[in-house]
């Protein structure tokens, strides 16, 4: 058989007993939940900017990136709601490179999967111990959920996972607002049928367990552009995007229609200092547009302390080893114009 088994994980059960959530982390996650849960559905006013590294590599910088955070919080609290990406595993479209802390806790050393589950476990509690802010990842293996669902305020299921039966049925069973990204074809559909799945109550079978899920009404949609056969790239945040969207969530009986757009990826061919336009344009399209302006919940932006990206091994403290981020200058900045813009 080509499977090696090399070591049995400890279970979620196991690791958050090892690492428990306290108390007063476990209340301010609860009302950091219950205000991100108002803006999806429509009881609030304020803006989602889920704002991070591209991958979540090294916690002493993830540290220092989202301590910079909180000042800003505080200063656009009225306006906008800031929610950490602390992204602990990577897809690899050819199943190669960096795979994410999960895989790899040093990223420079061979994979140690018993110590990435530590390593990503404490990396989000760390963040949240520290800063108060409460985060999001992406959930790139369903089965994971359960090391780090007490600790997350945000998920997100990528482009190249929204079609997977088990992603829908596990988002169907979370407590907190699950994203669903538009495939990387760009079909629409596609990503609302993800919707529908995950919003719906489902029985299957999850860790060894046949499991009953509730529906998770908070399941939304995520632009991040796509790519055509051609390999190039399909930008779909644009007024006329936006609109076509709010027309497909009207023919369809969801609960909070609601919109993240992803600044990156193919919506700015990775061309991080688009962001900063691309976010504007679509602060724009809100203003113009009331039907826009309740459907976009917020802007996702991948940003770290220093601009751009390098290769593992260049230890340049803060900068990206995946996809080139905005630097904290321009990011800093950027969050103010949106607090001033929406």
């Amino acid at each position: 058989m080509g499977l090696e088994f090399i070591n049995m994980l400890p279970s979620p059960a196991e690791i958050r007993q090892q690492f428990p959530l306290p108390a007063g982390l476990a209340s301010l996650k609860e009302q950091r939940d219950r205000e991100i849960k108002d803006v999806l559905t429509g009881k609030s006013n304020k803006f989602l900017v889920i704002i991070g590294p591209c991958s979540a590599d090294n916690e002493d910088a993830v540290l220092d990136y989202v301590s910079r955070l909180v000042p800003v919080q505080e200063k656009v609290k009225d306006q906008v709601i800031i929610i950490p990406r602390v992204y602990t595993n990577k897809p690899r479209t050819t199943g190669e490179g960096y795979k994410g802390l999960l895989h790899q806790p040093d990223p420079e050393k061979r994979p140690d999967m018993h110590e990435g589950l530590i390593a990503i476990r404490k990396m989000h509690m760390h963040v949240v111990q520290e800063t108060g802010l409460t985060t999001a990842d992406e959930m790139l293996y369903p089965e994971n959920l359960r090391y780090l669902d007490d600790l997350m305020s945000y998920i997100a299921v990528g482009a190249r996972s929204v079609e997977n039966q088990q992603h829908r049925l596990v988002a169907s069973g979370c407590d907190v607002p699950v994203g669903m990204k538009n495939p990387t074809s760009g079909d629409l559909s596609v990503m609302l049928n993800s919707v529908v799945a995950a919003q719906g109550s489902h029985e299957f079978i999850f860790r060894g367990w046949e499991v009953k899920t509730s529906g998770n009404p908070l399941t939304h949609t995520i632009l991040r552009g796509a790519v055509n056969k051609h390999g190039q790239n399909l930008p779909n945040y644009h007024y006329e995007d936006l609109i076509l969207l709010h027309e497909l969530y009207r023919q369809r009986d969801l609960k909070n229609p609601a919109c993240i757009v992803d600044a990156n990826h193919s919506n700015s061919g990775k061309q991080y200092m688009e962001q900063v336009r691309i976010v504007k344009e679509v602060l724009h399209s809100r203003r113009h547009s009331p039907e826009i302006r309740e459907m976009v919940k917020g802007v996702m932006i991948e940003s770290y302390i220093e601009p751009g990206s390098q290769k593992i091994g260049e230890h340049c403290y803060g900068r990206s080893i995946t996809d080139p981020c905005l630097g904290w200058n321009d990011s800093e900045r950027l969050i103010y114009d949106i607090a001033d813009g929406i």
